[in-house]
């Protein structure tokens, strides 16, 4: 997550992402896609219960996707397409 991005743990009310104010609905309405529970209070945070690892990973995905610069965003896929990955069709 970049400098304008962090999770603070918020007891009995999952995490408080500090995310951009122009993000936050943007962020919420595509974690509620993942079927991750959020809410956008009027304090200005994002609330997002964390209750697996592949939900934590989900998250920092779509704030990375929200929030990080395109250049960041063009050198990870630029990784991606050079990364040697072995697909076996077998089950």
């Amino acid at each position: 997550m970049n400098k304008s991005t962090s999770v603070v743990s918020a007891p009995h009310r999952g995490q408080v992402i500090a995310v951009p104010l122009g993000e936050r609905w943007s962020i919420q309405r595509r974690l509620q896609e993942l079927h991750i529970t959020c809410a956008c209070p009027a304090d200005g945070t994002l609330r997002v219960d964390i209750d697996h690892p592949v939900e934590l990973m989900l998250v920092h995905s779509v704030v990375h996707r929200f929030t990080a610069p395109r250049q960041a965003k063009a050198s990870w896929l630029e990784r991606c397409w050079k990364t040697q990955v072995t697909c076996t069709t077998d089950y």
